[in-house]
């Protein structure tokens, strides 16, 4: 009777049904960062999504976030963190509604952070605030404020990794050198790690003023000694020890670059951009990424490369990178 007993609570226990943390355990769960930064409200979103919204003290504003709690909530849980490309997400352009991220991700117990803003930021903090895009200080953010709050709120492990996109994909390596240790893993799909030489200095100016902000706000004027400061190129013996990936296409329109491709779905001026623009920026990344990979060769500092023979600056490829890119991901966050 006893051993039944037992067979009969064990197998409850087995059975005790599990589901994402639930937004009142979030709610309750968070714990302010030391500078003050804290979780203001978390929001149902369907499935397994969230939108939170945490209070930057550093940038005095509140941050969105699209959140996608990991499956089981009762256990914890490491955090991969996606940032959006230049135009910050905005306009419907970002990881949630361009991707497969949350069907991608429905059977991993890890939680997907996608933040909300920094247009033109390059997600760095500004030495000054700007006319146009306000006070940005995205690397205390995502570095210092975020990390604890989202830890506490959503049961993280301690272990995080950080990918992203575009403007993004040179981010990732700056948010690792200015937090070391902090990112397990970096990805950079159609990325440019080299900012300080004169051709990474136009490309970074011409970013930043699409969306009509001022560069000299950011790292100074070309040619001050925070652009090589900040340049992952020129330090990147430092990102020894990070698990790095690295994917861009070289500009020739490949399989995606058609009407019904992704995210073109029969527009055809999103076609037309796609191949316009879209073939340039890639094949700028392409070469950025060569550079870097035989710039960490010499180094002896192991990166993986994914460089496609084909392929454009679209969603279309960058939901592929991060497919493959979560095995290495996924091993370093365990």
């Amino acid at each position: 009777m006893a051993s039944a007993l037992l067979l009969s609570s064990t197998a409850l226990a087995t059975a005790a049904p599990t589901g994402p943390i639930a937004v009142p355990d979030v709610l309750a769960n968070a714990v302010a960062a030391p500078d003050g930064s804290g979780l203001v409200d978390a929001a149902e979103a369907g499935d397994r999504m969230l939108d939170l919204r945490v209070h930057s003290a550093a940038m005095d504003t509140d941050i969105a976030l699209k959140v996608l709690r990991a499956p089981d909530g009762s256990v914890p849980a490491p955090v991969l963190y996606l940032l959006n490309g230049a135009n910050g997400g905005l306009d419907a352009s970002s990881w949630f509604e361009q991707t497969d991220v949350a069907d991608f991700f429905a059977g991993k117990q890890v939680t997907v952070v996608i933040p909300l803003g920094g247009r033109g930021s390059y997600f760095t903090d500004w030495r000054a605030d700007d006319p146009m895009l306000g006070r940005q200080r995205w690397t205390t953010f995502l570095t210092a404020e975020l990390p604890p709050i989202v830890d506490s709120a959503l049961r993280g492990t301690g272990s995080h990794a950080i990918a992203g996109i575009s403007m993004a994909g040179t981010s990732v390596f700056q948010l690792a050198l200015a937090a070391p240790g902090l990112y397990r893993a970096i990805g950079s799909y159609s990325g440019c790690a080299r900012t300080s030489d004169p051709q990474g200095q136009a490309f970074v100016t011409a970013v930043v003023a699409r969306w009509a902000g001022n560069v000299a706000n950011m790292w100074g004027p070309p040619g001050d000694p925070e652009w090589s400061a900040t340049d992952p190129y020129l330090h990147a013996d430092r990102l020894r020890g990070t698990a790095i990936y690295v994917s861009a296409g070289t500009g020739i329109p490949g399989a995606l670059d058609t009407l019904d491709g992704p995210g073109i779905q029969g527009n055809a001026l999103k076609l037309v951009a796609q191949l316009t623009s879209g073939v340039i920026l890639e094949a700028v990344a392409d070469q950025c990424a060569l550079a870097l990979r035989d710039r960490l060769a010499a180094l002896h500092v192991p990166a993986t490369f994914d460089l496609r023979p084909v392929g454009t600056h679209s969603w279309g490829y960058w939901e592929e990178d991060l497919h493959k890119s979560w095995a290495l991901f996924d091993r370093v966050l365990r």
